[in-house]
Parts: C-alpha cells; sequence; structure tokens
C-alpha cells in the first residue's frame, strides 16, 4: 500500500456507503458496499485477514480507493448493483463468479403486476433490477421497503371475497378487492422502481412537496398518507440489512487470525470440526460433527452419529465417535480437518485425544468448556504450542493444572466468539438428532406392544396420523379405514389404557 492511499484511508467515514478500488491507471477494477466503510475498507490491507487468492491478487493491484458515503444500508445496496452493472469492474465479476446472483423483477405492465426475486433476466417485459450478490441482503431490504411501496409477491390464484392480511397490515395493494386502482398500485411500483436506481432523496423532496400541497388543499387524509411514507423512507437508516452478517465477517477472521497465533499454529485453521455428546439419563445417545470452513458453517458435510455404547459415559461416546470419524473410508470421503474443537473440559479432550494419537493423527485439538468458556490445551499434545504472549495481549488468564491448561479469555473477544459459534451449532444439531431418536423410540415402543399390530401396520398408522399423538386422537372410523375393525377395536382398547396409565 502506498503512502497517499495509508493516509487517505485515515480520512474514511463511519457511515455506510459504497467504495471503489481503482489500479494504477485510475481504473475501477472492485466496488463494494459496508455499512461502516472506515472498518470495511482497511480490512482489505490487514495483514492478519484471512483471505483467498483472487483477493489476493485484488489487494496487490489497488493504487487508490475513494468512496460514496450514503445515508442508509439500503442506499449502499442498490447503489453497489447500479454502480457494477454501469462499470463492470473485473474483479467484481472474478471474486464472484462462484456465487449465485439476483435481480428484483417488477411485471409492472401486467394485468396484476407482482415484484419477485430471480436467478436470472428473461426478455418477458418485465423491468430487471440488479444484479445483486447477497439474495439475503435484497429480500431483507424489500421487507422493509413493502411497507412505504405495498406490492405482492405474487398474483393470487383466484380473487378472494376479501381482503387478505397483508392489505390490512398496510403490505398488500388490495388490487383484486379494488381497495386500489391499477393505475395507483403502477405509480407505487414506478416509485420503488425508482429507489431501486438510487433515487430515494429526489422521491422524498417529491413526497414532502405533494404532503404539503395535499395539505393546504385541505385533503388532510391524503396529507397523512404522504407524511408516513416520508417518515418511513427517513427511518430506513435505522434498518440493518447486511450489517450484521458484515460484522460477523469481520469477527470470523478476527477471530482465525488470533486463534492461530493462540495455538501456535502453522497455517489458519479453514476447516475447523466441532463435537458434543447429547443423550437423556443414557438413553438415545448421539453425537454430532458440524463443519465450519473459514469460519462459516459448511452444513453439508455436518454428520450425525448413533452411538452404539450404552448407558452415560461421555468419555466413552467420545472415543466411539472419534474412532468412527477416523475411520478410513470416512477419511477418504469427508478429508481431515485443520482443528478438532471438543465440547466439554479436561475428560472430553483426553478421550478424544487418545483415539487421535491411537490414529498417529498430527493435528491440534482443543476443548471448551461450557461452565467458564475455557479453552482447554493439553500440555503433551505436541500440535498445539501455547503463545503466552498472546494470552496477554487479549487480557486472558491461564490456569495451570498437572496436564492441562486452562486458558480464560473475555467474552467479548473474537476467539470466544468463534468458539462460541461451532460449539452452540454442534449442540444444537446433536440435541435435534437426539430428539429425533427419543420420539422415534416413544413411538415405537408404545404401538410395539399391541398385539396384532406389526411393523407394516405401525407404519400405516404413523404415515396416516402423523405421529403417535394423532393415531391417538384418531377417531374409530379413521382407524377401521387405515387397519380394518378388528385390529382397531384392539388398537383403542390399549391406548384408551396407557391414556389412564399416564
Amino acid at each position: 500500500m502506498n503512502e497517499a492511499l495509508q493516509k487517505k484511508l485515515l480520512t474514511l467515514p463511519k457511515g455506510p456507503g459504497v467504495y471503489f478500488h481503482k489500479n494504477a491507471k485510475g481504473e475501477i477494477i472492485y466496488i463494494g458496499k459496508a455499512a461502516r466503510l472506515n472498518m470495511r475498507v482497511r480490512q482489505y490491507f490487514q495483514k492478519s485477514r484471512v483471505r483467498d487468492p483472487k483477493t489476493d491478487a485484488l489487494v496487490l493491484e489497488i493504487f487508490d480507493t475513494t468512496w460514496i458515503e450514503v445515508e442508509t444500508e439500503l442506499d449502499a445496496l442498490f447503489l453497489e448493483a447500479e454502480l457494477i452493472r454501469r462499470y463492470l469492474p473485473p474483479y467484481n465479476i472474478l471474486l464472484r463468479d462462484d456465487k449465485s446472483l439476483s435481480f428484483v423483477r417488477i411485471d409492472i405492465k401486467n394485468d396484476h403486476p407482482t415484484v419477485s426475486l430471480e436467478h436470472r433476466p428473461l426478455d418477458d417485459g418485465a423491468q430487471y433490477f440488479g444484479p445483486y450478490y447477497s439474495a439475503y441482503s435484497v429480500r431483507k431490504a424489500l421487507k422493509f421497503l413493502r411497507r412505504i411501496f405495498p406490492f405482492d409477491w405474487k398474483k393470487p390464484a383466484k380473487a378472494a371475497k376479501r381482503a387478505t392480511l397483508d392489505y390490512h397490515i398496510g403490505l398488500s395493494p388490495g388490487l383484486e378487492q379494488n381497495k386500489t386502482s391499477l393505475e395507483d398500485y403502477r405509480a407505487n411500483l414506478r416509485q420503488l422502481a425508482r429507489y431501486l436506481k438510487g433515487e430515494r432523496k429526489s422521491i422524498m423532496n417529491e413526497m414532502e412537496r405533494d404532503m404539503k400541497k395535499a395539505a393546504k388543499n385541505k385533503e388532510f387524509e391524503m396529507a397523512a398518507v404522504y407524511r408516513n411514507k416520508f417518515r418511513a423512507l427517513e427511518s430506513l437508516h435505522k434498518q440493518i440489512v447486511f450489517s450484521d452478517r458484515e460484522f460477523m465477517d469481520m469477527s470470523k477472521d478476527a477471530g482465525l487470525a488470533d486463534l492461530t497465533e493462540l495455538l501456535g499454529l502453522d497455517k489458519i485453521p479453514r476447516r475447523i470440526e466441532g463435537y458434543d455428546i447429547s443423550h437423556m439419563g443414557g438413553t438415545d445417545t448421539v453425537a454430532s460433527m458440524v463443519v465450519f470452513q473459514s469460519g462459516l458453517p459448511d452444513k453439508a458435510a455436518y454428520r450425525k452419529f448413533k452411538m452404539r455404547i450404552p448407558g452415560n459415559d461421555d468419555f466413552a461416546h467420545m472415543r466411539e465417535v472419534m474412532e468412527r470419524r477416523l475411520h478410513e473410508p470416512n477419511v477418504k470421503q469427508w478429508g481431515m480437518p485443520n482443528l478438532y474443537l471438543i465440547d466439554g473440559g479436561k475428560g472430553q479432550l483426553s478421550s478424544a485425544l487418545e483415539i487421535l494419537g491411537a490414529h498417529e493423527i498430527k493435528l491440534p485439538a482443543i476443548g471448551l468448556a461450557k461452565q467458564f468458556e475455557e479453552i482447554v490445551i493439553k500440555k503433551d499434545w505436541p500440535h498445539v504450542k501455547l503463545n503466552e504472549a498472546k494470552v496477554r495481549e487479549l487480557n486472558g488468564v491461564i490456569l495451570e493444572s498437572d496436564d492441562f491448561w486452562m486458558v480464560n479469555l473475555p467474552n467479548n473477544s473474537h476467539i470466544i466468539k468463534l468458539l462460541q459459534r461451532i460449539r452452540d451449532e454442534s449442540h444444537r444439531f446433536a440435541v435435534s438428532y437426539h430428539t429425533v431418536l427419543k420420539r422415534a423410540r416413544n413411538v415405537g415402543s408404545m404401538l410395539d406392544d399391541i398385539p396384532t399390530i406389526g411393523p407394516t401396520t405401525r407404519k400405516k398408522l404413523l404415515r396416516e396420523f402423523g405421529s403417535y399423538k394423532g393415531v391417538q386422537q384418531a377417531r374409530d372410523f379413521e382407524l377401521v379405514k387405515v387397519v380394518g375393525e378388528s385390529k382397531a377395536a384392539i388398537l383403542k382398547q390399549y391406548l384408551r389404557a396407557y391414556k389412564k396409565s399416564i
């Protein structure tokens, strides 16, 4: 980074906006949006930043950066798309080519116009706005804008006799029930289209003018409508559209970089696997394996294990799940992580390391104890080297026992936030699987004890009524229809007896 750019970055504003990275020739090579320009733009030049090779190539070409500050995140979102469409910066294409683009479609010429989010524009006479690189952010933005410019997501299948709930809460124009004329609805959508083009200020100026004009003509109801829309547009700066994810990305990157230093790792742990055990009184015991790639969950790589060892023994179950994880076919199919995170303290971590050592796995592994959110590190595990200077830098404390270090960091540190996200996700995934097994066992055991109700009949009942409770609440004629008169009589008799016993 040259000296002039370094000084320029010190003047970055704190508000939302759009930034332009330029090369030595002054050509725009990348356009991006930010909820806070000063934090987002400086990320590109942080040495500890976790980046892919394409972003490294971009950073090497950046000679100058300029920006446009706007009032709201929505303005930044839509202005970014408009400027990318206008300038076609090469790195926007290079860095985003593996992501699905989204377009806002407004078919204003239709007899019932709708607004939708599409993946590619068609030659169908509708207006398309975009492309946008985050369908999540655009959908969220449209939900805010729908309160100001009411529209329908889709045309009703048939004319309804009464106005919909969306109309009554101000989200739909009520076109089918003649609450709004087609002409007024189209005028409303034209204003929405102008907003998507970045004309927010001119729309507000027109609304203010129309509000004053209506009040002067003593059309107070219409003046109130303009006033409410004007205030809603004014309040958009309070709405969070993408900054929640942007700041999470910042925390993710800082967390990975700090964790690498803390554990003395040779490289950033791009793939982290988190493990947890879940059971209730030693029954339906399961284990979960969640995967985070570059600090974000990769749900397609999650795995769940139904424990074969009976009883309530977290240590034995942790050894079992690690043994099954390291089964040769699984290693070939799933690959290997850069770091293991075990939900638990010394015992759970020791159990996992016992299996890793037996398989001669030379990878770092740590635990996260729930009670005090302590990072648990085994001293004699050679693949983790605790950086005591980093602990002091992060205002942390190290507690020692004979075989372990227990590292206490502030709960607002990036490392703890990252590890908590992984731990909480592994816990959620384990509990959800445990709940599924528990419900299936409860239903199965109840129906298994009833004479004449075999596996085939049980499947028919659950398929028809959805659950044991549904079977229990079914009427006599409904049971007869599924299993016949004789079986229905026996089934109802046992269900009544069971109901009285609980």
